[in-house]
């Protein structure tokens, strides 16, 4: 039998997922890879991969989706890691740089933009490098664990999630698992049950593949206070509005 291939996200938030996946019997059944959010698309869309932890951006744009996790990439205010970065002010910002990582990320800070900050920035695509040539009126997204390496050298940050919870009063989904064909009931249980065990040893997860990550970060804090992993009802409202105020 065809192993289900799987990609899930290289950031210290996915952690949890990983050692779940690499410590279940379902580990011999899977094929898996550790990729940026906007290669975990680029997977799914290609169907290089069966399954994804992918940006919801994508999700209205597969020929067929579906969430087969109650687990998901969430925050309740602010998650640190999806930021902009600024040396001015919100409303003197001429330009925003939108980082190349995730698709989700680049959707909500046009939608904040317009909807919520009341500002017309113009929109570019950033290269990679760009966190360094971020000046004056030059402002750009940053995400993924990079954010706390550069979060001291600018004078303004706006966390995307904190700001979404003030326009909406709801949490953020960044990133949820999604299959693009139809996988069997047992499978996906199995699945779940491996993801479970990951978030349900956090620390474990940490002893064993925090090494990986930059110390800098108080990941234990990060992983329990700042993420959120439950897709619960208020996680599946603001992922139906945001997914309606996008299209």
């Amino acid at each position: 039998m065809d192993k289900i291939r799987v990609s899930a996200i290289s950031y210290l938030n996915s952690i949890p997922f990983v050692f779940g996946l690499e410590n279940s019997p379902l580990q011999s059944e899977i094929e898996l890879s550790l990729d940026i959010p906007s290669e975990c698309a680029q997977k799914l869309f290609d169907n290089k991969v069966d399954l994804g932890l992918v940006p919801v951006a994508i999700i209205p744009q597969l020929n067929f989706s579906e969430i087969i996790s109650p687990y998901c990439i969430g925050s309740n205010g602010p998650v640190e890691t999806v930021c902009v970065f600024s040396q001015v002010p919100l409303n003197d910002i001429e330009e925003i740089q939108l980082d190349f990582h995730s698709k989700t990320s680049v959707q909500l800070v046009q939608l904040l933009s317009k909807k919520y900050w009341d500002i017309s920035p113009k929109f570019s695509h950033a290269k990679e490098g760009f966190e360094n040539n971020l000046t004056d009126k030059l402002a750009g997204v940053i995400i993924g664990d990079r954010a706390y390496q550069y979060r001291s050298q600018f004078k303004y940050v706006y966390d995307l999630s904190e700001e979404w919870k003030k326009y909406t009063g709801l949490p953020f989904v960044f990133a949820c698992w999604v299959a693009n064909k139809s996988l069997s009931e047992s499978f996906k249980q199995s699945f779940v049950k491996a993801l479970h065990f990951g978030v349900d040893r956090l620390d474990l997860s940490l002893e064993k593949k925090g090494i990986n990550f930059p110390s800098s970060i108080n990941q234990k804090r990060y992983l329990t206070e700042i993420i959120s992993y439950d897709l619960d009802a208020d996680k599946k409202q603001s992922l139906a509005r945001f997914l309606k105020e996008i299209s």
